[in-house]
C-alpha cells in the first residue's frame, strides 16, 4: 500500500490510461492477470475511507476511473466478473453506490454492479446486499435527474460547478454548453443502467415486493432514457419483466397510470411499441388480471387488430384479436361498460364476420368495389374542400364499410383522410384511433406520412409531448426518404413541432420545475434564453440523428455502454499508450 499512501500524482495518469484500455479492449486479459482488480478495490477503498487522502491533488478522479474500469473488464466475460468478485470489488462499489462521493462515481458504480449481476455465477455474491441494493437503485433511478440538475445542470456560476465532474464530462474539451448535454447524456444512462440493475433481480423474480411498490411503477413510466439514450427501453423494459411474473402483473393492473402509459405506448411509432403491446397482452392473457384491465385497455388495442407485422415480430394484429375476443361471449356478461362492449362487438365483426364473408369473394367483385370505394372517396375529398367536414365523415363512413379488407391501401387513406375531418372537428381522441389505424395498415407499419402528422397533431392537442414528437421523428423521416431531391427541406411546421416537444420532454424539465424557486446557486426557468439555445441546438442535433432508420430491439437490456471512438490510425497511439500504462501498473500493483 505504500505506492497509494505516497500521493503519487501519476496514479490519475496511470488510471486514465487503464481506463482508455479497458474501454477499447474490455476481452483482454493481460491486465486482469496482473490483478487488475485487486489494485482497483485498494484505490476504492482509499477513496472511500479517506476523505483527506480524496481530496488531495487529483485523488479525487480515482474512484470515477478505478470503478470504471471494474465495469469495463466485467462487461462481456463471466470469468472476469468471477475474478472481480474473489478480489473483493462489491464492498467499494457499494459505498460508492451509496453517495459516498457523488453522482458521478453512482453511475459507474453501477454500471459495474450490473454487469456482475448480470452473469449467473457471479448474481449471488451481488444478492448478499440485495434489500439494501434494491432500495438504494430504486431511489436512484427516481431520483437521480433531480440529482443531476440541482447539483450541476442548474448550477449557473461556472466556479461554483464541480471541476472534476466538468473534466470528467468533457475530457477538457468543449465549454458550459457541452457540459450540460455531457451531463444530460450521463443522468440518462445513471437512470437506465439502475433499471438494468433492478432487471437483473425482476427477472429472477427477486425483491418483487419492493420494485413493485405503486409510487416506483408510476415514476417508471416517466423513465423512457430521452432522446441522448434512445436506444434503451428504460421503465418500459422493467415494466415487461414484471408483466412476466404472476405478482407483477397483479400489482400493475392495479394502477390506471400505468396502464394509460402502456396504452399509449402501443400506439405511437416509438421504438418500444411492442413492449407496451407485449404487457397489454399479457395482464389480458392472465384470468385474474384480464377483467381488472379490459375496460381501460381494449379501447386502444382495437385500433391495432390489423396490424401485420412490427419489426420482426408477424401476425402482431392476428395476436390482439385472439387475445381481445378470448372469451367473448363470456364478456359480455363480465363487463359493464357499453363502450366497451360495442368496441369488442365490431372488432368481432370486423375480424371474424366479416372476414368470412370477403372470404369466397371473387376477384372481379373486389375491383367493382375498388372503383365503387374510389368513387366515394373523391366525393368525400370534394365535400371536405367544401367544407363540409361532418358530410365528409359519413362519406368515408361508407366507402370503409364498402372497401374490402384485403385492400388495405385503399382503407388506409380512408382512415387517415377522416383522421384529418376529426383534427379540424377538434376532436384528438377520434383522430388518434383512425391516423393509429391507417398506420398499421400501411406498407411498412407506421410509415405513412401524413397519418404520422396528423397523430402528431393530435397527440399535441392532447399535451401527450413525447409520443407527438416519436410521431413528428417519424412524419420527418418519411418525408426525406421518399424524396428524390438530394438537398432535403424539412416542413417548417414540422420542425417547429419538433422544437416545441423537445423543450417539454427535455429529460430535466421536471426537475427544473420543482426549482424554481430563486436561488443565487441555481438556474432558473427565468433564464429562459440559455436553455431555449440549448433546445435549438438539440434539436437539430436530434433531429439529424433522428431521421435514420429506427430498428425494433428484442431484447429486455436497458444497458448501453458509453462508446470509445478510436481512429484507425491512432491504434499504434493506443499500444504505445497500453505498454506504458502496463509498466506503471506493474510499479504500482508491486508496490501494494
Amino acid at each position: 500500500m505504500s505506492v497509494i499512501n505516497r500521493d503519487d500524482q501519476q496514479h490519475v495518469l496511470v488510471l486514465s490510461g487503464l481506463w482508455n484500455i479497458a474501454m477499447a479492449q474490455p476481452d483482454d486479459p493481460e491486465f486482469i492477470s496482473l490483478g487488475i482488480f485487486d489494485c482497483m478495490v485498494s484505490l476504492l477503498e482509499k477513496g472511500t475511507n479517506d476523505r483527506s487522502w480524496l481530496l488531495r491533488d487529483q485523488n479525487i478522479y480515482i474512484p470515477y476511473y478505478a470503478a470504471h474500469v471494474i465495469g469495463s473488464y466485467t462487461m462481456n466475460k463471466v470469468e472476469f466478473a468471477e475474478k472481480a468478485v474473489l478480489a473483493g470489488v462489491i464492498p467499494p462499489l457499494m459505498e460508492l453506490l451509496r453517495g459516498k462521493i457523488s453522482w458521478v462515481e453512482q453511475r459507474v458504480s453501477v454500471r459495474a454492479l450490473g454487469h456482475l449481476a448480470s452473469y449467473e455465477r457471479t448474481f449471488e455474491a451481488v444478492a448478499a446486499y440485495e434489500e439494501e441494493l434494491v432500495r438504494l437503485t430504486m431511489n436512484l433511478a427516481s431520483t437521480c435527474l433531480d440529482q443531476v440538475y440541482t447539483k450541476f445542470v442548474g448550477v449557473k456560476d461556472d466556479n461554483k460547478r464541480s471541476k472534476y465532474h466538468c473534466d470528467l464530462l468533457t475530457r477538457g474539451v468543449g465549454g458550459l454548453e457541452m457540459e450540460n448535454r455531457k451531463a444530460e447524456e450521463w443522468a440518462s444512462q445513471l437512470q437506465c443502467w439502475s433499471l438494468y440493475l433492478l432487471n437483473c433481480f425482476a427477472c429472477k423474480e427477486r425483491s418483487l415486493n419492493l420494485i413493485c411498490n405503486q409510487g416506483f411503477l408510476v415514476d417508471l413510466c416517466g423513465m423512457w432514457g430521452g432522446l441522448v439514450n434512445h436506444s434503451s427501453p428504460a421503465g418500459v423494459g422493467l415494466i415487461r419483466i414484471l408483466c412476466y411474473s404472476k405478482y407483477g402483473r397483479q400489482n400493475i393492473s392495479e394502477s390506471k397510470q400505468v396502464l394509460e402509459n402502456l396504452c399509449h405506448l402501443s400506439r405511437s411509432s416509438d421504438d418500444w411499441q411492442y413492449m407496451g403491446i407485449d404487457c397489454l397482452l399479457l395482464l389480458l392473457k392472465d384470468i385474474d388480471t384480464r377483467y381488472k384491465v379490459i375496460e381501460i385497455v381494449t379501447m386502444f388495442l382495437i385500433d391495432l387488430v390489423e396490424l401485420k407485422s412490427l419489426g420482426d415480430r408477424s401476425n402482431m394484429g392476428e395476436n390482439i384479436t385472439k387475445t381481445l375476443l378470448l372469451d367473448y361471449k363470456q364478456s359480455k356478461f363480465r363487463i359493464k361498460n357499453s363502450h366497451v362492449l360495442k368496441a369488442l362487438q365490431q372488432t368481432w365483426e370486423l375480424k371474424v364476420e366479416r372476414r368470412k364473408r370477403e372470404k369466397t369473394m371473387s376477384v372481379e367483385k373486389i375491383e367493382e368495389k375498388r372503383v365503387l370505394v374510389n368513387l366515394i372517396k373523391q366525393q368525400a375529398n370534394h365535400v371536405f374542400w367544401l367544407g363540409d367536414v361532418e358530410e365528409a365523415i359519413k362519406m368515408y363512413n361508407e366507402a370503409l364499410d364498402t372497401c374490402p379488407l384485403k385492400l388495405r391501401k385503399e382503407r388506409m387513406v380512408l382512415y387517415s383522410n377522416r383522421a384529418q375531418c376529426y383534427l379540424l372537428l377538434r376532436d384528438p381522441d377520434a383522430a388518434i384511433r383512425d391516423s393509429t389505424r391507417a398506420l398499421c395498415l400501411s406498407n411498412p407499419t407506421n410509415a405513412h406520412g401524413k397519418s404520422l402528422w396528423r397523430r402528431s397533431q393530435a397527440y399535441d392537442m392532447k399535451g401527450l409531448a413525447k409520443e407527438s414528437l416519436m410521431d413528428c421523428i417519424m412524419f420527418i423521416n418519411s418525408v426525406t426518404t421518399t424524396t428524390t431531391n438530394k438537398r432535403v427541406k424539412i416542413p417548417y411546421y414540422a420542425a417547429r413541432m419538433i422544437s416545441k416537444q423537445m423543450e417539454a420532454t427535455w429529460l430535466f424539465v421536471n426537475a427544473q420545475s420543482k426549482f424554481t424557486r430563486s436561488d443565487d446557486d441555481y438556474e432558473i426557468s427565468s433564464n429562459e434564453d440559455d436553455h431555449q439555445l440549448e433546445c435549438d441546438e438539440m434539436t437539430r442535433q436530434m433531429m439529424m440523428m433522428m431521421m435514420e432508420k429506427k430498428s425494433i430491439a428484442s431484447g429486455l437490456s436497458t444497458i448501453i455502454e458509453e462508446p470509445l471512438i478510436v481512429k484507425g490510425k491512432n491504434w499504434r497511439e493506443m499500444e504505445r499508450a497500453r505498454r506504458r500504462n502496463k509498466t506503471a501498473f506493474n510499479v504500482m500493483a508491486r508496490s501494494m
